[in-house]
């Protein structure tokens, strides 16, 4: 089992730092973080009248009107009377996960996706679809959010997400583990279906509009496309990551 690494607190104290701490609203988020022993939970409110829905929880629900709710989250959010302060969750190493290999790895890397909505939906997708990992940068990337976590929809606890430095080393060493890295671009000779993956995967899918990097691009083992016709050339990157995802699972892998 990978282990997992740890943000180091102001003083020098190992440990996720609640300095960095998230409130997460709607039922499904908050309950996932509840039930996810790795995840701290600070704080739980409730809107009055719901209470007794969460009287299991740990920790305690504060019982407060819906109105201190939205101002921590937004008046604009699905929050569903709940919201959870909750610290952010320790992640495995990149180097763990390469080290301690599943059956069929499928990894998603991300290029500057820096939509929360749209990489909670592919935390979402990926976990759907069996990936064992969402990999992004530090820098140019969403932290954990409310809306995040809304749009993964109890994905964030399940499916780690991992931040690395550099991309385009993390690829080298993605591909020094021996994983095949599809790069998806409408640019691409030949489609995702007509690829024939080989044992572990990665699909890195850049940001909507700028595609993939050069050096990202670079350090793919192959391009391809998805088989796009008609009035739209492109699809939205969670929409293209759900269907490139699916197309990597339903066919079993070749075995090296």
């Amino acid at each position: 089992m990978a282990s997992y690494k740890h943000r180091k607190r102001r003083g020098g104290q190992a440990g996720p730092s609640d300095d960095a701490a998230a409130w997460l609203y709607g039922t499904h988020p908050v309950r996932a973080a509840l039930a996810n022993p790795r995840r701290k939970v600070l704080r739980l409110l409730v809107a009055a009248g719901q209470a007794a829905q969460w009287t299991d929880a740990d920790p305690s629900p504060e019982a407060v009107d819906r109105g201190a709710i939205e101002a921590l989250v937004g008046a604009d959010t699905v929050h569903q009377g709940v919201a959870a302060k909750v610290a952010p969750l320790d992640q495995p190493d990149l180097a763990d996960l390469l080290d301690h290999p599943g059956e069929a790895d499928i990894f998603v890397v991300l290029d500057q996706v820096t939509d929360p909505h749209n990489v909670g939906a592919i935390l979402r997708s990926a976990a759907a679809f069996g990936a064992r990992a969402v990999i992004t940068t530090e820098r140019n990337a969403p932290p954990e959010s409310g809306a995040l976590a809304k749009a993964a929809a109890g994905a964030l606890e399940a499916v780690p997400l991992v931040r690395v430095t550099n991309l385009a080393r993390s690829l080298r060493a993605i591909a020094e583990a021996g994983v095949w890295i599809f790069g998806l671009e409408a640019s691409g000779e030949r489609t995702l279906a007509t690829a024939e993956p080989s044992g572990r995967c990665a699909l890195v899918l850049g940001a909507e509009g700028a595609g993939l990097r050069r050096l990202t691009g670079e350090a793919c083992d192959e391009i391809v496309r998805l088989p796009i016709a008609g009035a739209v050339n492109s699809l939205n990157v969670s929409n293209a990551a759900a269907v490139a995802l699916y197309e990597l699972v339903r066919k079993p892998h070749k075995t090296n």
